[in-house]
């Protein structure tokens, strides 16, 4: 005997109901409460005022920008995501770097948070990691194990409180900022392990010396900047070893000690201006996440480093500037042009305009002219014939 099974109808519009909600939750691929491009892969949340991290965030996401909110906490919130590339969590209310970041990662910008260490267990298993910016926090001191972040190539750790240069720092980098921090020493030894350092910002620190030697094995060096420290340049003895070495290495110093020249060398100051503020200027770390494609004003790798005769001329000058030759105009950061000579401005331009003026109006002048002689010959002559047409008729 047969048996028939039967289904309730009333099942139904309870699956049905789960079948729409888990459909609206894959197709919610980009949260409503940000903008999202590139197939929903670049997902921009940045100043939306969040304090938790937002739902509906696809797993193959590769860019993230979480800057500008009041998030504190993203432990073990974000390591699902295997194939993101690119973290921005600038300027939020974090007190450490977050635990479990996704080791896919090359770029994460931190800075703007409230971080005061690095432990090594926060960056021991980023083994892809190429930026990582930690800028204006409150470290102090940041633990490095050997043989970590092989790929690291540029460390930012500028507006901080480091009282000392970190040591074991990655031996593959080329651009580590320590700019604005409370730099009293460098210890012997900590700079060893960085052949391929080539960019090195010290400026804005409390040196007022450093130990012998202290660069000698930075042989790929090509820019330092010491400017803005407390030299102690009557301590002949500790001074002089290091202004010698500075006449010897084929780096670019900016801002030499004792103020023997605002800059070490002359390949790097301009060639068009009797001022030298394009010598301080070298462009930022890193770019602006929520625009790509923009192009930032010149600027120096921290502000504070550009020269104050630079700024304070910079808004004397009008946008455009008038030449008595080509190429003579000059880009500044500022969005304007910059002249060599800002405050004559050549009169031959205006009188060679007017000149050429003159002389495109007298041609048409003389051609319309003899076209009205013409004229009106011709029209003396058609009246003779009739004339004379006119005097045969009547005879």
């Amino acid at each position: 005997m047969e048996r028939t099974v039967h289904t309730t109808p009333t099942s139904m519009p309870t699956n049905l109901l789960l079948l729409l909600l888990f459909g609206v939750r894959v197709l919610a691929i980009c949260p409503p409460i940000c903008s999202c491009s590139r197939g929903h892969r670049v997902v921009d949340c940045s100043a939306r005022g969040l304090a938790i991290l937002p739902d509906s965030l696809q797993h193959n996401i590769h860019f993230l920008n979480l800057s500008h909110n009041r998030l504190k906490d993203l432990d073990e919130l974000l390591n699902h995501f295997d194939h993101l590339r690119t973290l921005d969590i600038s300027y939020n209310h974090l007190h450490h770097l977050p635990v479990g970041l996704p080791r896919a990662l090359w770029d994460i910008r931190a800075s703007g948070n409230y971080i005061r260490q690095l432990e090594k267990n926060d960056t021991a298993y980023h083994w892809n990691l190429q930026k990582l910016d930690l800028s204006h926090n409150l470290l102090e001191r940041v633990v490095f194990i050997n043989n970590t972040l092989s790929n690291l190539q540029a460390l930012n750790l500028s507006h901080n409180k480091f009282w000392t240069v970190p040591t074991n720092m990655p031996h593959n980098l080329d651009t580590v900022d320590l700019s604005h921090n409370y730099l009293l020493q460098i210890l012997p030894g900590s700079l060893d392990r960085l052949p391929r350092l080539a960019r090195f910002y010290l400026h804005a620190n409390r040196f007022n010396s450093l130990s012998d030697g202290v660069f000698s094995r930075l042989y790929g060096l090509q820019l330092l900047t010491l400017g803005d420290n407390p030299w102690a340049c009557e301590d002949e003895e500790n001074i002089n070893h290091m202004l010698t070495w500075m006449q010897q290495t084929p780096a670019k110093i900016l801002g030499c000690p004792c103020y023997t020249r605002p800059t070490c060398g002359e390949a790097h100051l301009a060639t068009r201006r009797t001022w030298h503020s394009a010598a301080f200027t070298e462009p930022p770390l890193g770019a602006d996440a929520r625009h790509p494609g923009h192009r930032a004003p010149m600027q120096a790798v921290t502000s504070g480093y550009l020269s104050k005769s630079a700024q304070l001329n910079v808004g004397q000058y009008p946008s455009t500037v008038n030449t008595s030759g080509p190429g003579e105009q000059i880009l500044i950061g500022g969005g304007g042009l910059l002249t060599s000579t800002p405050y004559s401005l050549s009169t031959q331009s205006s009188t060679t305009i007017r000149t050429r003026s003159t002389k495109k109006v007298l041609p048409d002048i003389a051609r319309s002219t003899s076209r009205q002689i013409h004229i009106c010959s011709f029209e003396t002559t058609i009246l003779g014939l009739l004339c004379q047409v006119l005097i045969v008729s009547a005879w």
